[in-house]
Protein backbone atom coordinates (compact mmCIF):
# COMPACT_ATOMS: atom_id res chain seq x y z
CA UNK A 1 0.00 0.00 0.00
CA UNK A 2 1.99 3.36 -0.98
CA UNK A 3 1.40 6.19 1.58
CA UNK A 4 -1.43 8.44 -0.06
CA UNK A 5 -3.66 5.11 -1.80
CA UNK A 6 -6.37 6.23 1.12
CA UNK A 7 -6.79 9.53 -0.44
CA UNK A 8 -6.78 7.89 -4.19
CA UNK A 9 -9.92 8.07 -5.77
CA UNK A 10 -9.20 4.95 -7.91
CA UNK A 11 -8.12 3.00 -4.48
CA UNK A 12 -11.03 4.36 -2.63
CA UNK A 13 -13.46 3.45 -5.27
CA UNK A 14 -11.52 -0.24 -5.55
CA UNK A 15 -12.01 -0.34 -1.72
CA UNK A 16 -15.83 0.79 -1.21
CA UNK A 17 -16.44 -1.85 -4.20
CA UNK A 18 -14.69 -4.76 -2.01
CA UNK A 19 -17.14 -3.83 0.77
CA UNK A 20 -20.09 -3.12 -0.75
CA UNK A 21 -19.79 -0.01 1.00
CA UNK A 22 -21.64 3.44 -0.44
CA UNK A 23 -21.27 6.90 1.53
CA UNK A 24 -24.00 7.57 3.82
CA UNK A 25 -25.48 10.92 4.16
CA UNK A 26 -27.13 9.96 7.52
CA UNK A 27 -23.48 9.90 8.89
CA UNK A 28 -22.44 13.03 7.41
CA UNK A 29 -19.81 11.17 5.25
CA UNK A 30 -17.15 13.18 3.23
CA UNK A 31 -13.52 11.29 2.58
CA UNK A 32 -10.66 13.08 2.60
CA UNK A 33 -9.04 12.98 -0.58
CA UNK A 34 -6.40 15.65 -0.47
CA UNK A 35 -2.93 13.69 0.64
CA UNK A 36 -1.66 17.06 2.86
CA UNK A 37 -4.82 17.45 5.05
CA UNK A 38 -4.24 14.52 7.33
CA UNK A 39 -0.87 14.89 7.91
CA UNK A 40 -1.54 18.49 8.55
CA UNK A 41 -4.09 18.14 10.90
CA UNK A 42 -1.68 14.83 12.81
CA UNK A 43 0.93 17.36 12.85
CA UNK A 44 -0.85 20.36 14.18
CA UNK A 45 -2.22 18.24 17.11
CA UNK A 46 1.40 17.72 18.25
CA UNK A 47 0.68 13.87 18.43
CA UNK A 48 4.01 11.51 19.18
CA UNK A 49 4.83 8.23 20.42
CA UNK A 50 3.66 9.67 24.74
CA UNK A 51 -0.22 9.83 23.69
CA UNK A 52 -2.96 7.91 23.14
CA UNK A 53 -5.30 9.35 20.68
CA UNK A 54 -9.05 9.21 21.19
CA UNK A 55 -10.62 9.38 17.34
CA UNK A 56 -14.09 9.87 16.65
CA UNK A 57 -15.38 9.14 13.18
CA UNK A 58 -12.77 7.34 11.51
CA UNK A 59 -14.46 6.83 8.17
CA UNK A 60 -12.17 4.67 5.53
CA UNK A 61 -9.02 5.12 8.29
CA UNK A 62 -6.95 8.22 6.26
CA UNK A 63 -6.80 10.16 9.97
CA UNK A 64 -6.82 7.21 11.36
CA UNK A 65 -3.33 6.32 9.87
CA UNK A 66 -1.50 9.30 10.39
CA UNK A 67 -2.52 9.43 14.05
CA UNK A 68 -1.21 5.65 14.34
CA UNK A 69 2.19 6.38 12.75
CA UNK A 70 2.76 9.12 15.70
CA UNK A 71 0.74 7.81 19.09
CA UNK A 72 1.21 5.28 20.80
CA UNK A 73 -2.38 4.06 20.77
CA UNK A 74 -5.57 5.19 18.48
CA UNK A 75 -8.74 4.02 19.98
CA UNK A 76 -11.63 5.10 16.95
CA UNK A 77 -15.08 4.97 17.84
CA UNK A 78 -17.31 4.49 14.82
CA UNK A 79 -21.14 4.01 14.47
CA UNK A 80 -21.35 2.24 11.21
CA UNK A 81 -21.47 -0.86 11.21
CA UNK A 82 -20.48 -1.63 7.76
CA UNK A 83 -17.22 0.17 8.41
CA UNK A 84 -15.27 -2.56 10.66
CA UNK A 85 -14.49 -4.83 7.64
CA UNK A 86 -13.24 -2.22 5.23
CA UNK A 87 -10.97 -0.61 7.81
CA UNK A 88 -9.41 -3.58 8.40
CA UNK A 89 -7.79 -3.88 5.53
CA UNK A 90 -7.04 -0.08 5.20
CA UNK A 91 -5.47 -0.25 8.11
CA UNK A 92 -3.73 -3.87 7.89
CA UNK A 93 -0.80 -3.59 9.98
CA UNK A 94 -1.38 -1.33 12.59
CA UNK A 95 -1.19 -2.74 15.56
CA UNK A 96 -1.80 0.09 17.51
CA UNK A 97 -5.49 0.98 16.56
CA UNK A 98 -8.52 -0.46 18.43
CA UNK A 99 -11.71 -0.06 16.73
CA UNK A 100 -14.72 0.37 19.11
CA UNK A 101 -18.07 0.61 17.59
CA UNK A 102 -21.22 2.64 19.16
CA UNK A 103 -23.02 6.14 18.78
CA UNK A 104 -20.00 8.33 20.55
CA UNK A 105 -22.80 10.64 22.74
CA UNK A 106 -23.79 7.09 24.31
CA UNK A 107 -20.30 5.79 25.06
CA UNK A 108 -18.75 5.93 28.60
CA UNK A 109 -15.86 7.98 27.08
CA UNK A 110 -13.75 7.99 31.11
CA UNK A 111 -14.23 4.49 31.17
CA UNK A 112 -12.90 3.52 27.36
CA UNK A 113 -10.16 6.23 28.18
CA UNK A 114 -9.21 4.49 31.43
CA UNK A 115 -8.87 1.16 30.17
CA UNK A 116 -7.14 2.22 27.17
CA UNK A 117 -4.91 4.48 27.57
CA UNK A 118 -3.36 4.25 30.71
CA UNK A 119 -0.19 6.46 31.96
CA UNK A 120 -0.56 8.11 28.46
CA UNK A 121 -1.20 11.67 27.95
CA UNK A 122 -5.12 11.64 25.88
CA UNK A 123 -5.82 13.96 22.91
CA UNK A 124 -9.02 13.29 20.98
CA UNK A 125 -8.36 14.50 17.06
CA UNK A 126 -11.22 13.90 14.70
CA UNK A 127 -12.84 15.15 11.55
CA UNK A 128 -16.68 15.24 13.43
CA UNK A 129 -19.54 14.66 11.26
CA UNK A 130 -20.85 18.53 10.97
CA UNK A 131 -24.40 17.67 11.91
CA UNK A 132 -23.54 16.68 15.35
CA UNK A 133 -20.15 18.76 15.85
CA UNK A 134 -21.44 20.94 19.03
CA UNK A 135 -23.35 17.44 20.88
CA UNK A 136 -19.51 16.20 20.54
CA UNK A 137 -17.89 18.95 21.64
CA UNK A 138 -20.15 19.84 24.51
CA UNK A 139 -19.98 15.99 25.29
CA UNK A 140 -16.33 16.13 25.65
CA UNK A 141 -15.55 19.08 28.16
CA UNK A 142 -18.66 18.65 30.01
CA UNK A 143 -17.75 15.49 31.35
CA UNK A 144 -14.41 16.69 32.23
CA UNK A 145 -12.69 14.32 30.38
CA UNK A 146 -8.53 13.37 31.20
CA UNK A 147 -7.78 15.14 28.17
CA UNK A 148 -5.15 17.51 26.93
CA UNK A 149 -6.27 19.15 23.79
CA UNK A 150 -9.27 18.08 21.28
CA UNK A 151 -8.19 19.05 17.36
CA UNK A 152 -10.95 18.47 15.06
CA UNK A 153 -12.19 19.48 11.89
CA UNK A 154 -16.04 20.94 11.82
CA UNK A 155 -17.85 23.17 9.35
CA UNK A 156 -15.69 26.78 9.35
CA UNK A 157 -18.87 28.77 10.36
CA UNK A 158 -18.71 26.26 13.72
CA UNK A 159 -15.44 26.79 13.88
CA UNK A 160 -15.79 30.73 13.88
CA UNK A 161 -18.48 30.92 16.65
CA UNK A 162 -16.91 27.77 19.06
CA UNK A 163 -13.66 30.11 19.08
CA UNK A 164 -15.40 33.24 19.10
CA UNK A 165 -13.74 35.52 21.94
CA UNK A 166 -16.62 36.62 24.44
CA UNK A 167 -18.02 39.86 24.38
CA UNK A 168 -17.49 39.82 20.48
CA UNK A 169 -19.83 39.86 17.65
CA UNK A 170 -19.57 36.50 16.86
CA UNK A 171 -19.85 35.19 20.17
CA UNK A 172 -22.92 32.70 21.25
CA UNK A 173 -23.95 29.81 24.20
CA UNK A 174 -21.67 27.67 22.66
CA UNK A 175 -18.27 30.06 22.45
CA UNK A 176 -18.83 30.94 26.30
CA UNK A 177 -19.39 27.39 27.38
CA UNK A 178 -16.12 26.22 25.96
CA UNK A 179 -13.88 29.48 26.87
CA UNK A 180 -15.38 28.21 30.42
CA UNK A 181 -13.49 24.09 29.81
CA UNK A 182 -10.57 25.45 27.21
CA UNK A 183 -8.68 27.59 25.15
CA UNK A 184 -9.95 27.47 21.54
CA UNK A 185 -7.89 28.73 18.33
CA UNK A 186 -8.69 27.89 15.22
CA UNK A 187 -5.97 26.42 13.01
CA UNK A 188 -6.72 26.46 9.47
CA UNK A 189 -9.22 25.76 6.57
CA UNK A 190 -9.56 23.15 4.58
CA UNK A 191 -11.72 23.50 0.99
CA UNK A 192 -14.82 21.87 -0.04
CA UNK A 193 -12.33 20.12 -3.11
CA UNK A 194 -10.34 18.50 -0.37
CA UNK A 195 -13.05 15.98 0.39
CA UNK A 196 -15.09 13.33 -1.74
CA UNK A 197 -18.28 14.04 -1.98
CA UNK A 198 -17.42 17.63 -1.76
CA UNK A 199 -19.06 19.18 0.82
CA UNK A 200 -21.07 22.60 0.53
CA UNK A 201 -19.17 24.20 2.75
CA UNK A 202 -15.48 25.62 3.89
CA UNK A 203 -14.20 23.16 6.76
CA UNK A 204 -11.56 24.37 9.42
CA UNK A 205 -9.33 22.58 12.05
CA UNK A 206 -9.57 23.82 15.35
CA UNK A 207 -7.79 22.89 18.51
CA UNK A 208 -9.05 23.31 21.96
CA UNK A 209 -6.69 23.49 24.83
CA UNK A 210 -8.08 22.04 28.32
CA UNK A 211 -8.22 24.59 31.38
CA UNK A 212 -6.84 22.45 34.33
CA UNK A 213 -9.44 24.68 36.03
CA UNK A 214 -12.46 26.32 34.95
CA UNK A 215 -12.10 29.83 33.19
CA UNK A 216 -14.84 31.68 36.09
CA UNK A 217 -15.74 30.57 39.65
CA UNK A 218 -18.88 29.92 39.29
CA UNK A 219 -21.49 28.62 42.67
CA UNK A 220 -23.67 26.54 40.38
CA UNK A 221 -22.50 25.24 37.15
CA UNK A 222 -26.53 24.09 35.64
CA UNK A 223 -27.63 27.43 36.33
CA UNK A 224 -24.35 29.07 35.45
CA UNK A 225 -24.93 27.47 31.65
CA UNK A 226 -28.45 27.71 32.10
CA UNK A 227 -28.42 32.07 32.69
CA UNK A 228 -26.09 31.37 29.46
CA UNK A 229 -28.30 29.77 27.16
CA UNK A 230 -31.42 31.91 28.02
CA UNK A 231 -29.45 34.70 26.94
CA UNK A 232 -28.86 33.73 23.62
CA UNK A 233 -32.33 32.55 23.08
CA UNK A 234 -33.51 35.46 20.93
CA UNK A 235 -30.21 36.50 19.61
CA UNK A 236 -31.94 40.04 18.36
CA UNK A 237 -32.97 40.97 21.59
CA UNK A 238 -31.49 42.39 24.63
CA UNK A 239 -30.21 40.41 27.44
CA UNK A 240 -32.41 41.85 29.95
CA UNK A 241 -35.41 40.42 27.76
CA UNK A 242 -34.04 37.21 26.56
CA UNK A 243 -32.83 36.55 30.64
CA UNK A 244 -36.55 37.26 31.89
CA UNK A 245 -38.10 35.36 28.91
CA UNK A 246 -35.90 32.29 29.57
CA UNK A 247 -35.49 31.93 33.79
CA UNK A 248 -39.03 34.09 34.46
CA UNK A 249 -36.42 36.76 36.07
CA UNK A 250 -38.24 40.30 36.12
CA UNK A 251 -36.34 42.71 33.66
CA UNK A 252 -35.95 45.30 36.64
CA UNK A 253 -34.07 42.93 38.60
CA UNK A 254 -31.56 41.53 35.39
CA UNK A 255 -31.48 45.58 34.77
CA UNK A 256 -30.34 46.33 37.84
CA UNK A 257 -28.10 43.35 38.54
CA UNK A 258 -26.03 44.24 34.81
CA UNK A 259 -25.56 47.87 36.44
CA UNK A 260 -24.18 46.15 38.93
CA UNK A 261 -21.34 44.62 37.41
CA UNK A 262 -21.03 47.66 35.45
CA UNK A 263 -22.71 47.03 32.14
CA UNK A 264 -25.28 48.62 30.41
CA UNK A 265 -28.84 47.34 31.32
CA UNK A 266 -29.82 47.13 27.47
CA UNK A 267 -26.48 45.57 26.68
CA UNK A 268 -27.24 42.31 23.87
CA UNK A 269 -26.17 38.94 24.98
CA UNK A 270 -23.01 39.01 22.55
CA UNK A 271 -21.39 41.98 24.66
CA UNK A 272 -21.28 40.07 28.00
CA UNK A 273 -17.77 37.90 29.00
CA UNK A 274 -17.57 34.70 30.56
CA UNK A 275 -16.42 37.02 33.78
CA UNK A 276 -20.14 39.19 33.59
CA UNK A 277 -22.03 36.20 33.23
CA UNK A 278 -20.77 34.98 36.36
CA UNK A 279 -21.27 38.20 38.16
CA UNK A 280 -24.78 38.57 36.47
CA UNK A 281 -25.28 35.13 38.45
CA UNK A 282 -24.38 36.12 41.50
CA UNK A 283 -26.14 39.27 41.61
CA UNK A 284 -29.20 37.52 40.27
CA UNK A 285 -29.16 34.33 42.55
CA UNK A 286 -27.14 35.18 45.41
CA UNK A 287 -30.33 34.67 47.47
CA UNK A 288 -31.36 31.82 46.28
CA UNK A 289 -27.62 29.58 46.58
Amino acid sequence: MNDNCLTDMNYIKSLCGRHNFALSKGFGQNFIVNPGICPKIAEAAGIDETYGVLEIGPGIGVLTKELALRAKKVVAIEIDERLPALLAESLDGFTNVKLIMGDVLKLDLRKIISEEFGGLKVAVCANLPYYITSPIVMKLLEEKLPLEHITVMVQKEAAQRISAQPGTRDAGAISLAVRYYAQPKLLFTVQAGSFFPPPKVTSAVIQLVINRQPAVETPNETQFFKLIRAAFCQRRKTAQNSISAGMGVPKAQIAAALEQIGQNPLARPEQLTLEDFCGLQKALFAQKG
